[in-house]
Parts: structure tokens; C-alpha cells; sequence
């Protein structure tokens, strides 16, 4: 038997191909897609609908986000306690999410009880009722955290970040004013909600170990024109209003006299996963900001000792998209962390990476790539990134390839492109 040597790493395998199962698209009677991934080996099935009617559908700040945490608070026939009851007997488990643009209803549950449990999803999505004892309890809730979270550092430079990235009139920099939770009420939730969790709006995303039959009970229950609503949708939509975002560069404090940190938040409007820079932008800010072993994190958390953890990121929005730079630290060495932050922006834009580093990041950006590619679920969630966009399957054919072929020089292009301190925002709240 051969023994292992500890003291020597172990060979490295570069990752010639990723293969990924795609999902089929298959339509209900009303026209609704069904994306099915057949990939799993458990009797277990996840079920997503999803409707865009996220925020920036929203006519009034608190809309969309309380109409999509109500869902379970209640039907015509149901209580809340009566649906967790009846999700809970059958095993299975219900959430609901909400981004910038759309909304989400999940239905993780044994392919064997998927009979029993579809009605009940089928009642939150054409029925839901958001009483207002409930609705009350939520908003109470919800303004309390508000105004814990109102004396953080972070949340205040996160909200204030998107108004000045956006503008304050943006559907995607709008923040919640204390004000607003006064002004909400059940009208607006069912106005939103009757207008938009409809059937002309609604996507399926099916994962797992997809079964025909399945087809069939998703036909038989979501099928129907008894909840579309197409002229109260389209005339829900008409009433956004289009306004293009700020073109705005800068700095700006907001004081907090007793902070024994401040947030840093540095950034700008950029584009979407559609733009054809986005994939090398992503390879050039892991580099920057983007993992553990990114040289912000070297430079400020590790060399510096500044933060526990800074961060860059480019966040892909379906109407727009942008880039930003993340970090709290301590008062005292705020402006220190704000110079070695444009220090290693300017090191992108004068200097070719070393092979090395390039290399490291390749094969981590492939190596995370196959761990999210990793079941039917991971799978789904890769295919939702690409659906939203009306993009294809080559769209990650696209990304392994740039990975792959990228260049220092093409790197360094990009960052003089993009990484321009002057063209940046920069947002301190606490001390400088």
C-alpha cells in the first residue's frame, strides 16, 4: 500500500466540462410555461411560481413585499394556523420569497402527497384573503424591526445606497419611510395582489423527480381562466412609471456622532447579465472583492486587520444592474480602509495579474460554478438566472468559455473601463 505524503498538495484536475440537465418546457391549458428538471433520485419534488411582481411592480412602498408575506396568513376557508397545520401533516414546506423583481411561492414536498398538498397552494395563490387582525400584527412587526434596524450603520448605508445609485423616485431605490406604514392598507395588498398573482403572470419552475401525473394535478389545478386577469395586470403595468436612473458620482457622510463604526459602501450603475462585459466583470471583481481570498480581503482584513470582512459585488437586475463595494470598520480607520480600497482598484487598472492569481481564480470561479450546478434544485435555481433574462442554455456554455480564455490584459482593459474611482459613488455613514 502506498503512502500518502501529507506534505505534498494533491495533483490538481482542471474541470474540462459541466454538464447540467435542462429543463423542458411544457404549457397548461392556459398558456402558463412549465420548466420541468428531471433530475432527482428521491421522491421528493419542488414546485416554484413565480410572478413578477416584485418591488419595482410595486405602486407604493411595503406592497409587494406585504402581500407576499401575507400569502399564508389566510383564505376563504383557510386560517393560517389551518394551512401550517395541513402543510406540516403531509411533511412538506411552503416559503415565499421576493426580490427587486419578482415574487416567489415553493412547494417542497413527497411526491406522494404532491395530490394533497397542491389544493392548498392553490388556494394561498387564488385566494388569499390577508386579514386585517394579521395584516396588523405584520406591520407592527415590521415597523419595530424597522426602527431597530434605522440605528445600524449598515442598514442605513444599504437604504441609502440605492437612492443614490437609483434615485429616490426609482422603483429600485424607493426605501420604506416610517410614514409608509401607516398609509398601507388592505386595499393596496388586494389591488396588488389580484392584479398580479394571476395566471397571465405566472411562471413554473418544476425540480426534482418529476413523475407525468404531475403535469396532469399541475394542469388540473393552475390550468384554468378562473384566475387570469390580464386587463387588470396590463393596466397595472401601464401605470409604472419609467425613469431612468442617476448619473451621479461622488461622495456623502451621514454622520452618526456615536459610532464606533462606519459603512462603507462605494459603487455605480452599470447593466445586466445581457450586457456582453458582464461574464468578465464577474471574473475581474472575484478577483477584486468577490471571495475569501480576493485582494480586498487580503489587503483590508488580512495585511490591515481594518474589518472582519469587505466584499464586491455586481448585482444583476432585470431592468438594470450595478456594482458595489461593501465593508464596515472602525471609525478610526475609516479614511485608511478608504484609501487602500482605490489602491487596489488603481493596482487592477496599471498592473497585469500575475498568472498565478489568474490561474487561482479560474479554477475557483469553475469549481463554484459545479457545486452550483449540483441537484435538481441547484439546477433550477441556475436555469431561474437565465429564464428571467429570456437568455439560453449557451449563456453558461458562454461563461466556462470566457473563464477559460480570459487575459491579464483583458482584465486590465475592463478595470480602466469600469473601475474608475471618479466615476464611483461613495457613501460613509458613521465617522470619517
Amino acid at each position: 500500500m502506498q503512502t500518502l505524503d501529507r506534505k505534498i498538495a494533491p495533483a490538481f484536475k482542471t474541470i474540462e466540462k459541466i454538464e447540467m440537465i435542462k429543463a423542458s418546457e411544457l404549457r397548461l391549458r392556459n398558456n402558463i410555461p412549465v420548466y420541468s428538471i428531471n433530475a432527482g433520485t428521491q421522491e421528493l419534488i419542488k414546485i416554484e411560481f413565480i410572478f413578477s411582481a416584485g418591488m419595482y411592480q410595486q405602486k407604493i412602498p411595503l406592497q409587494a413585499a406585504t402581500v407576499n408575506a401575507m400569502l399564508e396568513e389566510g383564505t376563504s376557508k383557510l386560517n393560517a394556523s389551518q394551512i401550517a397545520d395541513k402543510v406540516d401533516y403531509y411533511g412538506a414546506f411552503l416559503e415565499t420569497s421576493l426580490t427587486q423583481d419578482t415574487a416567489s411561492i415553493v412547494l417542497y414536498t413527497l411526491n406522494k402527497h404532491l395530490k394533497s398538498t397542491l389544493p392548498i397552494i392553490e388556494q394561498i395563490i387564488k385566494d388569499s384573503v390577508f386579514p386585517q387582525d394579521e395584516l396588523n400584527t405584520h406591520i407592527g412587526n415590521k415597523m419595530q424591526t424597522f426602527f431597530v434596524n434605522n440605528q445600524k450603520v449598515a442598514n442605513v448605508a444599504r437604504k441609502r445606497f440605492s437612492e443614490l445609485l437609483f434615485g429616490e423616485k426609482h422603483p429600485y431605490g424607493i426605501n420604506v419611510k416610517e410614514k409608509d406604514f401607516s398609509f398601507i392598507n388592505r386595499t393596496h395588498l388586494i389591488d396588488f395582489y389580484s392584479s398580479l398573482y394571476c395566471s397571465n403572470n405566472c411562471k413554473i419552475v418544476l425540480a426534482g423527480k418529476v413523475e407525468e401525473d404531475m403535469l396532469v394535478l399541475l394542469d388540473n389545478y393552475f390550468g384554468g381562466d378562473d384566475w387570469n386577469n390580464a386587463s387588470s395586470s396590463d393596466s397595472f403595468a401601464a401605470n409604472l412609471s419609467v425613469i431612468e436612473p442617476n448619473e451621479i458620482n461622488g461622495s456623502e457622510l451621514i454622520l452618526k456622532k456615536d459610532a464606533v463604526q462606519s459603512a462603507i459602501r462605494i459603487g455605480k450603475v452599470l447593466f445586466n447579465k445581457k450586457h456582453p462585459d458582464f461574464q468578465s466583470l464577474q471574473i475581474l471583481n472575484t478577483l477584486f472583492g468577490g471571495y475569501f481570498g480576493s485582494r480586498l480581503m487580503s489587503n483590508i482584513r488580512e495585511d490591515k486587520g481594518y474589518t472582519y470582512g469587505i466584499g464586491s459585488g455586481i448585482v444583476s437586475l432585470q431592468n438594470s444592474g450595478y456594482f458595489f463595494i461593501s465593508t464596515e470598520v472602525g471609525v478610526d480607520v475609516c479614511k485608511d480602509a478608504l484609501n487602500e480600497i482605490y489602491f487596489e482598484m488603481n493596482r487592477l487598472r496599471e498592473e497585469l495579474v500575475s498568472e498565478n492569481e489568474l490561474q487561482l481564480v479560474k479554477n475557483y470561479l469553475l469549481g463554484t460554478f459545479l457545486r452550483s450546478v449540483d441537484g435538481p434544485f441547484a439546477m433550477a435555481e441556475k436555469f431561474k438566472g437565465i429564464m428571467e433574462y429570456n437568455l439560453d442554455y449557451d449563456y453558461f456554455d458562454n461563461y466556462i468559455a470566457t473563464i477559460r480564455s480570459i487575459s491579464a490584459s483583458k482584465l486590465r482593459n475592463l478595470a480602466n473601463t469600469y473601475l474608475d474611482k471618479n466615476s464611483m459613488i461613495e457613501l460613509v455613514v458613521g465617522k470619517k
